[in-house]
């Protein structure tokens, strides 16, 4: 079953248009949204929790319509959710913090409600602090506290904004680990403006930009796209849309028709990424 179908959904916020006709679909696994700061990732993945309603287009969850109060109840009851600010109530340990959002998910039984709690902490590795304050743990200890409340119940769809954000390279890639691990035999949605966490954890991507969805399908279909268009020289090229110097002093230069006799290199995920966003930046000023 396709868990996330999202057709041409719009949202404005005044005279903001955080949506205009984004669209999405996802089953098992991690799914990728990739997008700079501002396109309207998180909008779109507060919809997909839930939170918010579109203006206009259609969102289906895990079969069912969001939009339907019974309904809604029933995506609740089997969704997990990371917003970005998860807003933690410094005051509770993390083990208090996570049976408190366990209540609020109907997890009536005192005894198991706790074995769940206590399941997700392992799982997230922190059962040896379980009793600290969240206000004494740290940026990557608070990330998994959050973490381990989206997995309570072992939800079917789980949305993550931005969960590696703040971390340092050992913790992101614990992260990385622990989020391969949940998208086994279930739907994951991860938001994120990092290109390698895509490569290195998603199966699909949806780039978004500007509110709408510029590229859907794998990343190796999205790294395609940049095939040709990547090349090493000894200075910026006039032809380059993007360029740098790289550590062994040759320019990289990404652009549309690399210059004669240049050494064309395998293009990353980064570069169609950098290619897809400037075409539609070039088109918007256009």
């Amino acid at each position: 079953m396709t868990a996330v179908v999202v057709d041409e959904v719009t949202k404005r916020f005044g005279r903001t248009q955080a949506l205009a006709g984004a669209s999405l679909q996802a089953g098992a696994g991690v799914t990728g949204l990739l997008g700079p700061n501002g396109a309207g990732k998180t909008t779109l993945l507060r919809m997909l929790a839930t939170v918010l309603a579109p203006d206009a287009g259609r969102i289906r969850l895990l079969g069912h319509d969001p939009g339907k109060p019974d309904e809604r109840l029933e995506i609740r009851r089997r969704l997990g959710y990371l917003p970005q600010e998860p807003g933690f109530h410094r005051g509770f340990t993390a083990f208090e913090f996570v049976d408190y959002v366990a209540i609020l998910k109907e997890m009536t039984d005192r005894h198991a409600r706790h074995d769940e709690v206590r399941r997700v902490l392992d799982m997230v590795g922190l059962t040896t602090v379980s009793g600290k304050k969240i206000r004494a743990l740290s940026g990557g200890m608070r990330r998994r506290v959050g973490l381990a409340q989206a997995l309570l119940g072992e939800p079917d769809l789980v949305v993550l904004d931005e969960p590696t954000v703040g971390l340092d390279p050992e913790q992101r890639l614990r992260f990385r680990e622990m989020i391969s691990r949940i998208g086994e035999g279930r739907s994951v949605i991860l938001s994120t403006h990092q290109t390698e966490d895509v490569a290195a954890l998603c199966a699909t991507v949806a780039v978004i930009h500007g509110g709408r969805t510029l590229f859907h399908g794998t990343p190796a279909q999205l790294v395609e796209q940049a095939r040709g268009r990547v090349w090493l020289d000894d200075q910026r090229s006039p032809d380059a849309r993007l360029a740098w110097r790289t550590g062994t002093g040759q320019h990289r230069n990404i652009g549309d028709v690399p210059p004669a006799g240049v050494e064309l290199v395998a293009p990353t995920i980064e570069d169609a990424y950098l290619l897809l966003i400037g075409d539609e930046s070039v088109a918007v000023a256009a």
